[in-house]
């Protein structure tokens, strides 16, 4: 992290203050950002800043509210040409003491999607790391990249392409065909 004393990452849930919330600011170093920019399988980070605090959300659970601020740069999906796109947004965990896991295979999610069971640290460097990963780009795409069609196919037989895929392609050249017949 930036500076002479790295910020404290890891809060201990029994040292935490009922009354007041407990702040925290990370910003990671170059080294850092190279290495989470390994770990979360993009080509680097220029900038990250993840600051927010934690307090009591009632007796027993926590919640993280935190401003989330990253540039990144990923490989565009068409060309493989560098993407760099900013992020900015706000992240907000709740640490339930009661926390319940669906234990069936299909269960209806009615919890908060932003719920976890509270342990007994919070470690707010994996929810910064979690959080940039959940708010990349899924498909970063250069200016004015395009996808040019391929056909691939088996020597002598026709290629299917993006226009004969289309399942009513076949039926609307009928409809013209029919209703060209009928304006005779």
């Amino acid at each position: 992290m930036s500076g002479d004393k790295s910020p404290k990452t890891v809060f201990r849930v029994a040292d935490l203050s009922q009354n007041k919330p407990q702040r925290f600011a990370l910003i990671p170093s170059a080294d850092e950002l190279t290495a989470i920019a390994t770990d979360i399988d993009i080509s680097a980070i220029r900038k990250l800043r993840f600051e927010g605090d934690i307090r009591a959300a009632s007796k027993k659970d926590w919640q993280l509210t935190a401003k989330l601020g990253a540039t990144v740069v990923q490989p565009c999906v068409v060309t493989l040409d560098p993407v760099t796109t900013r992020i900015d947004t706000e992240v907000v965990r709740h640490y339930l003491a009661d926390f319940e896991d669906p234990e069936e295979e299909e269960h209806e999610v009615t919890e908060d999607e932003n719920s976890e069971p509270l342990g007994a640290e919070i470690d707010v460097r994996q929810v910064m790391i979690e959080s940039l990963a959940l708010a990349l780009p899924l498909y970063p795409r250069a200016e004015n990249a395009e996808m040019d069609e391929n056909v691939f196919t088996e020597p002598g037989k026709e290629a299917m392409t993006d226009e004969a895929a289309r399942p009513f392609a076949g039926l609307a050249g009928l409809r013209d065909k029919l209703s060209g017949e009928d304006g005779k």
